[in-house]
């Protein structure tokens, strides 16, 4: 795995950015040549390696392949860049423009249909999120008695300043306690 990532990955990179930066064409479409080979070589190696990892020296074979890919002796990329990748790109480059666009069009498509359905979704969601918490406020506020309300009238005029005030309807203003003590004495004078 380290060996893939340091000489696989970063001694390519900084050797590709040396090539930019020098403006060295040759350099360059070498380092070009290796990252087209580097890019199939992983996209291949993400199958294989679920088929043969089973194979004995499977991963000293793939690092052997790393090495030879970068060797200036060997110019393993180049060489499969050339006779492999760069026919069999050449020849199918219609088909392959053809299916990307195609394919471009149709994950656009999708993205805005699945990010409509989301938005929908999200929206009722929301409705239903809000209405069921209305409802649970309210319920919880039907759930006080008006002894509850006024307990809670008495207790905060010694801790809430003057200027709150709890305002209750010309109905209410006279709590349960106090309407039933007045009816018991009134039934009693009878």
């Amino acid at each position: 795995f380290f060996f893939r990532l340091i000489f696989g990955t970063l001694y390519p990179a900084y050797y590709s950015y040396k090539a930019v930066k020098s403006k060295d064409i040759k350099e360059y479409v070498k380092w070009m040549m290796y990252w087209i080979i580097f890019a199939l070589f992983t996209t291949a190696e993400t199958f294989t390696d679920i088929f043969l990892c089973w194979f004995p020296f499977y991963y000293e074979l793939k690092i052997a392949f790393v090495a030879w890919l970068l060797s200036p002796y060997t110019k393993g990329s180049s060489l499969l860049y050339r006779k492999f990748v760069h026919p069999t790109l050449s020849s199918k480059e219609k088909e392959i423009d053809d299916c990307l666009v195609q394919a471009k069009d149709r994950s656009y498509d999708a993205l805005v249909h699945f990010g409509k359905r989301g938005l929908n979704v999200a929206a009722t969601a929301a409705v239903m999120a809000a209405s069921k918490g209305q409802g649970a406020l309210s319920e919880r506020l039907r759930s006080f008695s008006m002894q509850d309300l006024s307990t809670i009238r008495g207790d905060s005029s010694s801790t809430v300043p003057p200027s709150v005030t709890v305002r209750t309807s010309s109905k209410q203003s006279q709590p349960k306690t106090s309407r039933s003590a007045s009816e018991g004495t009134g039934s009693s004078g009878k």
